[in-house]
């Protein structure tokens, strides 16, 4: 074995390895650092904590977590839909599972289709119950996504529940979006069980008034008669007890706990017993505080999808203002 002499270009090129040794694993210790920052980023999306939720809500991550398992859907307006959504979404508002024949005030308009329409409907969009369903929208909106999961299960399908924080959490979570519209292939759905428990007509409300509790969940506003959506007078259904559904929303969007959805509901007199029948103009708002109350215990809480829009549109109804 030859013994090599330490030559000045035998130091040099040592250094040079050492030095190509020392890049490299900086390097690699940049990218690792580089992507904690991206995951750490993600940890600004709102998580669903109380497990008391967990029946009616799933969070961001979960959601990233089981994409390909369950059936996505946009309750947002088309316009909204179109600027971008979660890959995958199908875009259903509660208009196209709803009656939007009658105008505005007369008997019918915006209740949810009869059991007949809405299975064909539900097929439509592709759905046969067997994926679990999450239903989103912004929460700045009416609570689209509580008055179509309300209506999913009216169909039976308990399986829909709502995504905690809607579309801006999965924004957070660093989920994508995607302006592609998914190709739908219309499937055969029925409704077997339909849940009329979660249902509430003009009429059951005049034969029951006494026994009821109604909840206006519009605004301040609209219940006192200084403004309307559109319905023939202002004011409100006489003995209704008035809690705007925006109180039901945290600061970032996301929905209040259990216990404290509780706390509000009795401070405005309403007891886990009580039949709790909600109503806004056209049932969206009070649908989403169905599912809310319902979420609380209120077993027997109802939607009145008629709604003031309805009530008022008959001048021998009683208002109040």
């Amino acid at each position: 074995m030859s013994n090599l002499k330490r030559t000045p270009l035998n130091r040099t090129m040592k250094l040079v390895i050492i030095t190509a040794i020392f890049l490299l694993l900086f390097s690699l210790a940049g990218c690792s650092s580089s992507k904690q920052e991206v995951n750490s980023s993600t940890n600004n999306a709102p998580r669903l904590t109380d497990q008391a939720m967990e029946a009616y809500y799933v969070d961001a991550q979960w959601l990233q977590e089981n994409l390909d398992q369950v059936t996505i859907v946009d309750a947002r307006a088309d316009k909204e839909y179109k600027k971008g959504h979660i890959p995958g979404a199908v875009n259903i508002t509660w208009q196209a599972l709803s009656n939007m024949q009658p105008k505005q005030g007369e008997p019918g308009w915006g209740v949810v289709l009869s059991n007949e329409q809405l299975s064909k409907k539900i097929g439509e969009f592709g759905i046969d119950g067997k994926k679990d369903i999450v239903v989103y929208n912004d929460p700045a909106g009416l609570g689209e996504d509580g008055r179509v999961v309300w209506m999913l299960r009216i169909a039976g399908l308990e399986n829909s529940r709502m995504l905690f924080g809607g579309w801006p959490a999965w924004q957070k979570a660093g989920g994508e979006g995607t302006k592609d519209t998914p190709q739908v292939k219309a499937v055969s759905f029925s409704i077997i069980n339909p849940d009329t428990s979660l249902l509430a007509t003009t009429e059951y409300i005049k034969a029951n008034k006494d026994k009821v509790k109604l909840l206006d969940t519009r605004s301040p506003e609209e219940f006192t008669g200084k403004t309307d959506h559109g319905e023939r007078v202002r004011g409100h259904i006489p003995g209704a007890i008035h809690l705007h559904y925006r109180d039901a929303f945290n600061p970032d969007g996301t929905v209040k706990t259990v216990a404290e959805l509780k706390d509000m509901f009795v401070q405005v007199g309403l007891k886990p017993g009580d039949e709790v029948i909600s109503y806004c103009t056209v049932g969206i708002r009070s649908g989403f505080m169905t599912e809310l109350l319902r979420m609380c215990g209120y077993e027997n809480a109802k939607n009145y999808n008629a709604s003031f829009s309805e009530w008022a549109g008959d001048p021998n109804n009683p208002i109040e203002k």
